[in-house]
């Protein structure tokens, strides 16, 4: 399907796919001390002062890769994944187990990256990363979900957190309100996310609120609605004070600053002006200060290196030939954007390639679409030493 219009732009595009391990897995390191409790001050970017922690889970991921891979120098490279800092997404209830050994690595002057990620009816516009939480279980987000989130965060205040706040989920509100399974989970997708940050708005805690991406609502008719729907949900929430941002590209492909974009010469293009993250930070920003809401923004380069993979926007399932991208850093370039970060796993796979299975997406089986794939976050080998070998930077 040609993506272009704004009740079509990007269905599905952020489908995302997260760790499904269940079971903690010890820390690579001892945790430094942290003698005293973090504020965070959100009118400022967290990463000029921290450094984005490299989880343990996907260290592990990693070391266990790294062990498979016969070549020296691609063994040697690989085991250097294991040290760039990465989001950890706490995907499911049973996943929240994560939590506790991932703050004992978090060393000193790192601050830890968590991908909240349960709502109910969760990726309303795909099928291979839907979540365990059906669209009117409202009360189960919020008490068996977020109110043990809550709890830990606060009984670790030494700790430093940056907070992805639910993927796909209020761009999918923007572009995809006329799929049945989008409108029955409009009402808790916006309380859902409200609560989430009403209720995370502590002073160790920065967050950003998931925006898709410049492909998604960067057609020039949605990064209006986009903006105004993020704003809508942040004031409901009580305009929370540690609310930074939003997060851009997550999971995602797109390039930085490529020009002309990837996808410039279509047909459509002069309907989308940002044909980079770049363009979409700096226009997407202004449509979210006139709204109301804090315009700064993170951006994943995690998977973004190689570029005229895709055949179109919305080809979001393991795009085949992509490599990692720059490492988390705060120097953008851009001060609007805070830092490139890792938040998409590389190697963790966006769903499976096989057609018989229950949660199998047709884009994952699209002819740009790497095969075979496991399902949605699953180890996939072959497709992590893909991405090592096709890196910018090398590593």
């Amino acid at each position: 399907m040609k993506v272009s219009t704004t009740s079509v732009a990007a269905l599905a595009v952020g489908a995302i796919a997260a760790p499904s391990n269940t079971t903690p897995r010890s820390a690579d390191k001892a945790a430094a001390v942290k003698p005293a409790a973090v504020t965070l001050d959100a009118s400022t970017n967290p990463f000029k002062t921290y450094k984005l922690a490299a989880n343990s889970f996907y260290r592990d991921e990693v070391k266990k890769a790294v062990e498979a891979i016969t070549d020296a120098t691609l063994k040697e490279q690989a085991a250097k994944v294991a040290d760039v800092g990465s989001f950890l997404w706490l995907d499911s209830i049973a996943n929240i187990a994560k939590f506790d050994p991932a703050v004992e690595a978090v060393g000193d002057g790192e601050i830890l990256g968590l991908v909240i990620y349960d709502l109910p009816g969760r990726d309303c516009a795909a099928k291979a990363s839907n979540g365990e939480l059906k669209y009117n279980e409202l009360d189960r987000y919020k008490t068996e979900y977020i109110d043990p989130i809550v709890a830990k965060v606060k009984a670790n205040p030494n700790t430093a957190f940056a907070l992805l706040i639910e993927p796909d989920s209020l761009p999918n509100l923007v572009t995809n309100a006329d799929k049945t399974e989008c409108s029955q989970s409009k009402t808790a997708y916006e309380e859902g996310v409200a609560y989430a940050l009403k209720s995370l708005n502590l002073p160790n805690v920065v967050m950003y609120v998931d925006a898709g991406h410049g492909g998604w609502l960067g057609w020039d008719a949605n990064l209006k609605p986009g903006a105004e729907e993020l704003a809508k949900v942040y004031k409901n929430a009580g305009s929370p004070k540690q609310v930074r941002g939003y997060a851009t590209n997550i999971a995602g492909w797109n390039s930085w600053d490529q020009e002309p974009g990837e996808f410039a010469d279509a047909s459509d293009a002069k309907y989308n002006s940002c044909q980079n993250e770049k363009t979409y930070v700096t226009k997407f920003s202004a449509a979210l200060k006139t709204a109301g809401f804090p315009e700064h923004a993170i951006v994943d380069t995690g998977r973004n290196a190689v570029t005229g993979l895709r055949e179109e926007w919305g080809d979001w399932c393991n795009v085949n030939g992509a490599g990692f991208g720059v490492r988390p850093t705060a120097d953008t370039g851009l001060e609007l954007a805070d830092a490139f970060v890792w938040g998409k796993p590389g190697g963790e796979s966006d769903g499976t390639s096989d057609s018989s299975a229950a949660r199998y997406d047709s884009f994952c089986g699209k002819p740009d679409a790497f095969k075979p794939s496991p399902e949605a976050g699953e180890w996939n080998q072959a497709y992590f030493e893909m991405l090592l070998k096709n890196a910018k930077p090398q590593f």
